[in-house]
């Protein structure tokens, strides 16, 4: 019969298993975890590509041009689209922390009524997290991650 040490402490392997197991489940739930900021910009950015497109639909379906531009309102920044029907009434308010807007070579979003309306670019940022938006003026707007600089 085999002899059996009396400490009863835990084996080298048995101690490798454990740290092996904490180990994967640390990855796991510090992949899992999201920077706010990141996913903010995010949402933000999938609905200003939709809004965008709503907007590129009713200007084209009106015959009327129609711009977006960031702006100032009560010392909070938002944003608009000038030129929509009355009807027509699109948020003008960001979701939640109000973003950085710089748009490439203009202070403007053209969104119609052209079905071409040119290639155009912005970028929103948040803190140290920036996204870019942009459309080769055929197809719908896209959204990018940028990296930060």
């Amino acid at each position: 019969m085999g002899r059996r040490d009396a400490d009863g402490g835990f084996t080298l392997i048995e101690l490798l298993v454990v740290v092996a197991l904490i180990a994967i489940a640390t990855a796991t739930v510090s992949l899992s975890l999201r920077d706010p900021a990141a996913a903010q910009l995010e949402r933000e950015a999938e609905r200003l590509t939709a809004l965008f497109e709503t907007a590129r639909a009713e200007s084209r379906a009106a015959g009327l041009p129609v711009q977006w531009a960031p702006t100032k309102k009560d010392s909070e920044d938002h944003f608009q689209f000038v030129g929509l029907p009355k009807r027509v009434k699109l948020p003008q308010r960001w979701l939640g922390e109000p973003l950085a807007v710089q748009i490439a070579g203009a202070n403007v979003i053209i969104l119609g009524p052209e079905p071409m309306i040119g290639a155009q670019r912005l970028q929103l940022s948040l803190g140290s997290q920036q996204i870019t938006l942009s459309t080769d003026g055929m197809s719908a707007f896209e959204v990018s991650n940028t990296p930060a600089p």
